[in-house]
């Protein structure tokens, strides 16, 4: 069966051709192409896509708005943000408020594809500049009075992969392990996220990166 994907994208040349790539390319049908939050949350619902791409910063209420209150209607529905926003704030409020998954617009459409399909299974796809945001933000953070919200050494270890621009099925291959075991162990390091970053941290940490949190993590050679 044919995974239903929807856009949310108020640029109209990115919204058409990620139109065009879902409508080309098999195992993939088009349920809308929505160009504000706005006309999202009105019409999405009784469409009940399964995996939305969704922009971060549209005119009128923002995708981080529009996700919260499409999760009221549709609370099993995948969200993939698909935006040039890679600085701490969007990304902390885009997992708080519930984000599957975080790509950059520059990623390849093959890539992009590949994402829905491991967010509607399940996984939690990430571009590798927001995954070493997050290697920075625990590593500058320090380790927390709460040892369950700390990374494990194999929380680390996958977090890095992801940073060198590893995919779910590489880093399962490299270490051994399931994809399956990635994703859940994914899952759990975006959980941890949420729970450290309260208001007063996310502030603290901004104040530490500059604004950007972007860390010298080294990217795979070749890629």
């Amino acid at each position: 069966m044919s995974i239903k994907v929807a856009i949310v994208e108020d640029n109209a040349s990115m919204r058409d051709g990620l139109a065009a790539l879902i409508r080309m390319s098999p195992g993939f049908t088009l349920t809308a192409a929505c160009r504000s939050g706005d006309a999202a949350v009105r019409e999405l619902p009784p469409l009940a896509p399964e995996v939305v791409l969704m922009d971060i910063n549209m005119h009128g209420i923002s995708g981080i708005e529009t996700l919260r209150q499409l999760r009221l209607q549709l609370p099993d529905l995948k969200v993939i943000m698909l935006t040039v926003a890679t600085d701490a704030r969007h990304v902390y409020s885009a997992f708080e408020t519930g984000a599957d998954g975080y790509l950059v617009k520059d990623t390849e459409p093959v890539r992009i594809l590949e994402a829905i399909r491991e967010v509607h299974g399940g996984g939690s796809p990430i571009s590798s500049p927001i995954a070493r945001l997050l290697v920075q933000k625990f590593h500058q953070r320090g380790p927390s009075p709460h040892p369950e919200d700390n990374l494990t050494p194999r929380e680390e270890e996958i977090l890095t992969c992801l940073a060198r621009g590893y995919r779910a099925k590489e880093i399962a291959d490299e270490l051994g392990i399931s994809i399956h075991t990635v994703q859940t162990h994914i899952r759990k390091i975006y959980s941890k996220m949420q729970v450290r970053s309260g208001a007063e941290a996310v502030a603290k940490f901004l104040t530490q990166s500059g604004g950007t949190g972007l860390s010298n993590v080294d990217p795979r050679p070749g890629l």
